[in-house]
């Protein structure tokens, strides 16, 4: 779910890709990178932390030329550490940066043949950075002094054939340009934009694109799920599809949740599936609860606020702002831990008493994960004075681990796992609780220009595309990924700052 950035362009791009960066900082908020290359020369910061506290000033005027890329970090697989801020660097062949959103499925055995066959060495646990050494060494293999289309085409095709799971991915390349891939699914985003200017065309790569509107680049295209788009340096683009067809299956809950709502993804508009989400989930309240006693809708900002005016307004009930938003705390979802999430809701959303005190309300989110956040603004409804408080879901219960890239790891986390509806309403505090229907949640986001074959909806269906998610990776998931797991690596580098720290006195 991290945010990706390249740009080819004929004037300095390193406030343009910060600018993106900013942009899509909803995306990814553990850290932030950028990398940029003049004259052959390659400059690189990164660190944890958002956008606006990695860059300063100082470090913008050394991110120097025309090419560069750029990155925002969410962490999956691997760590949540400054060691695995991206973009990644290899010296060998040419010199190339990676950036990558998604999650790879295969890691381990594409570690132990890096290591093992390919003598190369990775310096951190991200499958990031095993991806990016997948592609120097198959670069390598094609060894020409010069580096032509077609051998990025022929290394890039091996390049799937060897890695699974979902990735959208550019990469850099020192002296020759910038390419985008985006899985054989296409389980991840990545869109072309394109800019006129006296001095020639500029290109852009973007996880959204609302990143190309904000840089004042045009939307071209989707990057189509196997194809490699290559921009050389001086602004020529070439593109082939180098693995083999099968059904395009975005992740759904891109739309759900982790798009901004001005942006298009599959040539699907966010903020009109967000619409038909709330219709959708209005028919389903005229059901159930025929005669419900709903006197106000309120969204839970902000992702939901869509679904909840259009929800309001199909069943004729006054929609309100209920929720005040600080701005300055991250989402909670994201955050490491249960305790941290817990103390971050109230920080984030504070209720205005005169919506609530009397009133029967309808909260709307847009999912429920872990259903801390849901108990906690139940709650908050609760104390501000509403009569009843019920619950709606844009999206239907998540039952299963998503492990293309969002970190909803063990399946014991998810509050709907093992649950019904009516034990998920107890336990989080709800009068009741109404979830979309997964067909229906489908339905609202596919339309006609889409062409899109399928969705991924693996954490509501448990349908994995990939056909490589079974048992004993969902153990290895749960034993790297879980809240226990990261507490963990949080204690034991804790410790070793300090024994650091210690030696140093």
């Amino acid at each position: 779910m991290c945010g990706i950035v390249g740009i080819v362009g004929h004037h300095p791009v390193n406030q343009r890709i910060y600018d993106a960066l900013t942009v899509l900082q909803h995306r990814g908020q553990d850290a932030a990178g950028i990398m940029t290359v003049e004259h052959g020369n390659l400059s690189l910061r990164k660190d944890s932390g958002l956008v606006r506290d990695v860059f300063q000033q100082r470090h913008m005027l050394q991110l120097t030329g025309n090419i560069g890329i750029g990155h925002v970090r969410y962490p999956t697989a691997g760590n949540d550490g400054s060691a695995e801020a991206q973009p990644f660097y290899v010296n060998a062949p040419y010199g190339i940066g990676l950036a990558h959103n998604g999650n790879l499925t295969n890691t381990p055995e594409l570690v132990e043949a890096l290591w093992r066959g390919e003598k190369r060495h990775l310096n951190t646990s991200s499958d990031s950075e095993a991806l990016l050494n997948i592609l120097a060494s198959e670069l390598q293999r094609e060894n020409g002094a010069q580096l032509t289309p077609e051998q990025i085409f022929s290394a890039m095709t091996r390049v799937f054939a060897r890695v699974r799971g979902a990735y959208a991915v550019v990469a850099l390349v020192v002296g020759h340009g910038v390419f985008g891939f985006r899985d054989p699914n296409g389980i991840r985003p990545l869109v072309l934009g394109r800019r006129m200017t006296p001095q020639g065309t500029e290109w852009m790569l973007a996880s959204e694109s609302v990143a190309l509107d904000l840089a004042g680049f045009e939307l071209v295209r989707d990057v189509e799920p196997g194809e490699v788009v290559y921009i050389e340096e001086g602004g020529g683009l070439h593109s082939a599809r180098c693995a083999p067809a099968i059904p395009h299956t975005p992740c759904v809950f891109e739309y759900v949740y982790f798009a901004r709502p001005d942006s298009i993804i599959d040539n699907i508009s966010v903020h009109k599936a967000r619409m038909r989400m709330g219709e959708k989930l209005a028919e389903k309240i005229r059901r159930l609860k025929p005669d419900h006693d709903i006197d106000v809708v309120i969204p839970i900002p902000d992702t939901s606020r869509t679904s909840a005016m259009q929800l309001a307004l199909d069943l004729g009930i006054e929609f309100r702002e209920g929720f005040v938003k600080n701005r300055y705390i991250g989402r909670t979802f994201i955050m490491p831990g249960q305790e941290q999430r817990k103390k971050s809701v109230r920080s984030k959303l504070n209720p205005i008493p005169l919506e609530f005190r009397g009133r029967n309300v309808l909260l709307v989110d847009d999912s429920i994960v872990r259903g801390t956040t849901s108990a906690q603004i139940i709650e908050l409804a609760r104390e501000a004075g509403a009569a009843k408080v019920y619950f709606a879901s844009a999206a239907p219960p998540v039952r299963h681990p998503n492990v293309y890239g969002i970190d909803m790891a063990a399946k014991n986390e998810l509050v709907a796992a093992g649950r019904t509806e009516e034990e998920v309403a107890a336990l989080i505090g709800a009068d009741w609780l109404v979830y979309q229907d997964l067909e229906d949640l489908v339905a609202a986001v596919r339309h006609d220009k889409a062409r899109i074959d399928q969705f991924d909806t693996s954490c509501f269906s448990g349908e994995y595309v990939t056909g490589d998610v079974g048992p004993e990776y969902f153990s290895r998931l749960a034993h790297e990924r879980s809240d226990d797991a990261k507490a963990r690596r949080r204690e034991a580098n804790g410790a070793d700052e300090s024994a650091r720290a210690g030696s140093q006195v």
